[in-house]
């Protein structure tokens, strides 16, 4: 996995311990961008430890509360989360950074770690180190499919696409971009972390927006009544 300058190809490439940031919602992929604006005090301490070290962040959703099943190790954190290299930074003015994390590989936690002083928190993690081999092209991915449903939620919504751009893009590019902007609850950014792979994901994403369109279909049905 190649995120900026920076090659991660085994485990010995991947830190053992690691500074994460829970946040709800959010969704980084291996081989994706996500940009972040970041201004409380703990985790501007947390970004600048890492830019002096090896620049990485795990991100990671606090444990969702209708899954049980989802709780690991550390009870109140999803047992999975993507780590993420620091790509760019900028500094705002007003004590605030906007960065943008490339993905490198997704992780398991293993156990919190005791950080002393540093107010924010670091878990000893497990890499998926399939997400370091050569990446998968997307070429068992119904791309078609995908698209018809993107079609259809977008329609449902009276949203627009620059369909140029959508037709360009790689499959692979296609399925990790429309899962991280999708506007689906923790859970389901949770699902399409798991996948086991593209082709998985993008047959989660496709079954969580037919799920979408017919309950927001019904909904509807049941106010014109």
């Amino acid at each position: 996995m190649q995120v900026g300058n920076k090659s991660y190809r085994t485990e010995a490439d991947i830190p053992e311990q690691v500074p994460v940031f829970p946040l709800s919602g959010a969704l980084l992929l291996p081989g994706a961008q996500l940009p972040l604006n970041i201004f409380e005090p703990r985790y501007l301490a947390m970004f600048d430890d890492a830019l002096s070290s090896h620049r990485m962040i795990g991100v990671i959703q606090p444990a969702l509360e209708d899954a049980a099943s989802a709780k690991g190790p550390v009870e109140d954190l999803c047992r999975v989360g993507c780590l993420g290299r620091i790509t760019s930074f900028a500094e705002t003015g007003d004590g605030r950074y906007v960065i943008s994390l490339g993905g490198i590989c997704r992780f398991r936690v293993i156990k919190e770690i005791e950080t002393g002083r540093k107010p924010y928190r670091s878990c000893r993690i497990s890499p998926f180190l399939s997400d370091l081999e050569a990446a998968d092209d997307g070429s068992e991915v119904d791309r078609k499919a995908l698209l018809l449903s993107f079609k259809a939620y977008l329609e449902a919504n009276n949203l627009e696409a620059d369909w140029n751009s959508v037709e360009r893009a790689s499959t692979v590019t296609l399925v990790n971009s429309l899962s991280m902007m999708s506007p689906y609850g923790p859970a389901e950014k949770q699902a399409l972390l798991e996948a086991d792979d593209l082709k998985t994901r993008a047959e989660t994403l496709i079954a969580i927006t037919e799920i979408a369109l017919a309950r927001d279909s019904d909904d509807y049905g049941h106010i014109l009544q």
